[in-house]
């Protein structure tokens, strides 16, 4: 009876005064900008190995987009699943639970790691697939080790994101952008010395980039985990007991699996789509191949940084929400969008001023860097579109909406997208523009949708998000600990 009239003080419809978007810009920005370069981080380390490896050739090149194609299916899944405990750890630190925050850090810790072995014996398995994928059967042997050593790396990955995810949540984004800095120096460095024997290293070639990718991981999980467990002024909020570790409370792990693993399908959907058409290009040659791997690398630095600001976007929603004042929670959210649209806008002009200046640091060869000029082209105009979708996700992500969107991203990116570029790209013969013709139009479709149902989550008379919503990944733990907090 007391859990019913609680229920229904969370299901009346408030209002709060509303507050401009412009005042929510600046500290969007300041917990922004170091998520955007810890998060630059995951997709430099791939930039790097794409750069330097490309001056091996086109073969190398190719493998490495192989091994990047496959291995980022497993990445992005991971990562999506450590997201969960973001909205859940910015719900709790609004409202000031530390109890609830130590159970959230072992829960985190645990399911990632469990996770990541996981994610790391499934990348074995990986080069078993490669040769029936309609690739060159050269790229298909140097890519296959080079999946076997990234795919190890992808348990340290996942250990570094647990505490990562745990201390963002809170709003510390600087140290896991400081840690991402320090890594991707080691990674270029040890790509650099290994990859063409440097420095007294042994000269592995594509190899190389491989084993650098493993180092830098594990040292950025070490380094993470050495903050979170050390910090001074995170000790009221870990677990008081070192005996709590052992104990990973099962509905932890259930809360922050019910709203990470949509999220990370959803990122996997997306992800996927573009492995499919780097397959699907791969059908037609090896330089339309080599081009394509030359522009999604660069058009991933940016769809990066977009996460960035979405990630922001999900701890200020969620901190608002969680803190019972919706109205700022909606304004913090469009102030995400508004970021994005000048940010990812400013990034398209970009591309299209320099397409035939970066293609030749990755590959020399006129007709690949003529073929990654026009893909840069339409690259520069889906930068909005990604990036206003990106941040949608994230935003929804604050309000713990994460079955919906993922959805919307499996109808768009595979009953739209991959179907309309493969018709423009072969039916057409259109080529690789064609299929990434197909893909601006399934990220325009996601970003139209998610736009909305934010607008519609959040307009003034919505209920402030009470576990009997539909799309609420809230377990009966979480439900109870919210519940018990006063409203407003």
């Amino acid at each position: 009876m007391l859990r019913q009239a609680q229920h229904d003080v969370l299901s009346k419809h408030v209002t709060y005064p509303s507050y401009p978007v412009k005042s929510h810009l600046r500290p969007t920005i300041l917990l922004a900008y170091p998520v955007v370069l810890s998060q630059l981080g995951h997709v430099l380390v791939g930039v790097t190995d794409s750069v330097l490896v490309g001056h091996l050739g086109k073969l190398p090149l190719d493998a490495v987009g192989m091994g990047v194609s496959s291995t980022s299916l497993l990445l992005v899944l991971g990562l999506g699943i450590s997201m969960g405990a973001v909205p859940r750890v910015a719900a709790a630190n609004g409202r000031g639970d530390h109890e609830a925050l130590g159970r959230l850090l072992v829960g985190t810790v645990w399911l990632n790691t469990l996770v990541g072995v996981l994610l790391a014996g499934f990348s074995q398995l990986l080069p078993l697939a490669l040769p029936y994928l309609g690739q060159a059967a050269d790229v298909v042997t140097l890519a296959t080790p080079w999946v076997r050593v990234v795919g190890l790396s992808l348990l340290p990955l996942m250990v570094f994101q647990g505490f990562r995810e745990w201390a963002e949540g809170l709003g510390l984004t600087r140290q896991a952008m400081q840690l991402s800095i320090v890594a991707n120096v080691l990674n270029a460095l040890l790509c650099y010395a290994l990859i063409f024997g440097h420095f007294g290293a042994p000269k592995m070639g594509l190899m190389g980039s491989a084993w650098a990718t493993l180092i830098s991981r594990l040292g950025m999980a070490v380094l993470m985990a050495q903050f979170v467990l050390r910090a001074e002024k995170l000790r009221a909020r870990r677990p008081a007991q070192a005996a709590a570790w052992l104990r990973p409370g099962l509905a932890e792990l259930r809360g922050q699996l019910a709203l990470g693993l949509p999220i990370g399908v959803q990122m996997m959907l997306e992800v996927g789509a573009f492995s499919m058409s780097y397959l699907m290009i791969g059908w037609i040659g090896v330089t339309p191949q080599a081009a394509h791997q030359i522009a999604i690398n660069v058009a991933s630095v940016t769809y990066m940084a977009a996460t960035g600001i979405a990630a922001a976007a999900t701890i200020r929603v969620g901190n608002l929400r969680g803190s019972g004042d919706l109205a700022s929670a909606r304004q913090a959210g469009f102030a995400a969008y508004w970021l994005t649209f000048g940010f990812m806008g400013a990034m398209g002009l970009l591309l299209i001023g320099l397409r035939y200046v970066i293609p030749p640091l990755y590959n020399t060869d006129p007709a690949v860097v003529a073929q990654a000029a026009t893909l840069l082209t339409i690259a520069a105009a889906f930068q909005v579109s990604d990036g206003l979708q990106v941040v949608g996700l994230g935003a929804l992500r604050g309000l713990e909406d994460v079955k919906v969107p993922s959805v919307v991203a499996l109808l768009a990116y595979w009953a739209i997208a991959l179907p309309l570029g493969y018709g423009l790209g072969f039916g057409l013969q259109l080529g690789a523009p064609g299929v990434w013709l197909g893909l601006l139009t399934g990220l325009s479709i996601v970003a139209v949708v998610l736009l909305l149902r934010f607008r519609r989550r959040t307009a003034p008379g919505q209920p402030i998000a009470g576990p009997s919503q539909p799309g609420e990944a809230l377990v009966d733990a979480e439900e109870i600990m919210v519940l018990g907090q006063p409203v407003g």
